[in-house]
């Protein structure tokens, strides 16, 4: 193979895990529970693809006779099931002790952030990002002081409102808490949420931007990157892993423009990876548990899907996936410990089942092994067993 194309359908499980009461995520099942919510819902190229027939998605009501690719049910061996954590293991690379999380962060901290800052700051508690804009957002655009918020994820997020905090002074608030949210207080990311005023509502903009910590040791990408070839970041893959083996980062915004610059990227002549992120799926629907909307994410990118497809080399292969679960119909607001799905597609690759497997890694041990690339990575690859040689 020359190149892969991963496209990561960001949080779409496919059921939970069996450690997933360990998350408060028993019963989790993103993909079912959509279904379940939104009667007729229509992905036909996802099916025709083989996304039914993995064991036990949608509870085996979508398979199809002839899946056209390779499919399979990946289960997270990492500890946790945030963006990063889910990122990396695809990449090779473990996390044995989860990210930390915060209630609030400690009130020593906030007194020399908001010192190095040079503001107050308002927050300082766990909530929906599109919620906390608006129960803070008056005050905020009153008074200047941004607003600070976690999650059930570890991360400090930071939103304001553009025309009381610029872009560039929301991103430098939040390199400054990047530099001192380390040792004992580390997050895996630090995220900057901007919103506008639009109509009297508060709408989040594209602008957002992740500061994350770095991988420990190499990943593929790395690895990638090492052996001279292409490595190109789509969405927030740059920001995920800290630009760490990335040789271009393309922003996005959102599902349909990073559909769009993949398949502009594929007209290109290059040998590597293109690495996309499709967010929307996540930060848009399973955080906001919109069902409805989620399932509208689904098919307008499955209607996008044959474009991808026809811009597909000889020697290119596709591989679809998800970094973790985000069930709609679910209780909170956050990610939800589940498997999920890998579909691989090309000239060169067979279309085989190949059942249940025990990490996210299997898919960065099958792109090196794809590549013909070495690298000490974790995941074992199924390269051989899809390969038509």
């Amino acid at each position: 193979m020359k190149r892969v194309i991963i496209i990561v359908l960001d949080s779409l499980g496919i059921g939970a895990l069996p450690d997933a009461a360990d998350y408060g995520d028993e019963g989790a099942d993103t993909l079912l529970h959509i279904l379940e919510a939104v009667l007729g819902m229509m992905i036909p190229n996802l099916l025709s693809l083989g996304l039914g027939n993995i064991k036990g998605a949608a509870g085996g009501r979508l398979a199809v006779k002839r899946p056209q690719a390779a499919y399979a049910r990946l289960a997270e061996a990492s500890k946790g099931k945030d963006t990063i954590t889910g990122h990396w293991e695809i990449a090779g690379l473990f996390t044995s002790e989860p990210f930390r999380t915060f209630e609030r962060f400690p009130d020593s901290f906030m007194s020399d952030f908001e010192k190095r800052i040079g503001v107050a700051t308002l927050g300082n508690y766990p909530a929906s990002g599109t919620v906390i804009i608006e129960e803070l957002g008056f005050e905020h655009e009153n008074t200047g002081k941004p607003i600070v918020y976690t999650s059930a994820d570890s991360v400090f997020q930071i939103a304001a409102n553009t025309d009381v905090i610029p872009l560039e002074q929301l991103y430098s608030m939040c390199a400054a808490a990047r530099e001192m949210l380390t040792g004992s207080l580390s997050v895996g990311r630090v995220i900057a949420r901007p919103y506008i005023v639009k109509d009297g509502k508060r709408v989040r903009t594209s602008e957002r931007r992740d500061y994350a910590v770095s991988p420990p040791r190499p990943t593929m990408l790395d690895y990638i990157k090492g052996a001279g070839k292409t490595v190109c970041g789509i969405g927030k893959i740059s920001d995920i892993f800290n630009g760490k083996g990335i040789t271009e980062s393309i922003h996005t915004d959102g599902n349909s423009d990073g559909v769009a610059k993949t398949a502009e990227c594929m007209k290109r002549d290059f040998s590597g990876l293109i690495f996309t992120n499709l967010v929307d799926f996540d930060s848009k629907f399973g955080h906001r548990r919109d069902c409805a909307g989620y399932a509208g994410a689904l098919e307008e990118f499955d209607a996008a899907l044959p474009g991808i497809i026809s811009a597909m080399r000889e020697d290119d292969m596709l591989i679809l996936c998800a970094d973790h679960g985000n069930d709609p119909a679910h209780s909170g607001w956050d990610h939800t410990r589940e498997a999920v799905p890998a579909i691989v597609f090309g000239k060169g690759v067979k279309a085989v089942d190949l059942g249940a497997r025990e990490s996210f890694a299997d898919i960065g041990a099958t792109v090196m092994e794809a590549l013909v690339i070495e690298g000490d990575l974790r995941g074992s690859s199924f390269f051989q067993l899809i390969y038509k040689g």
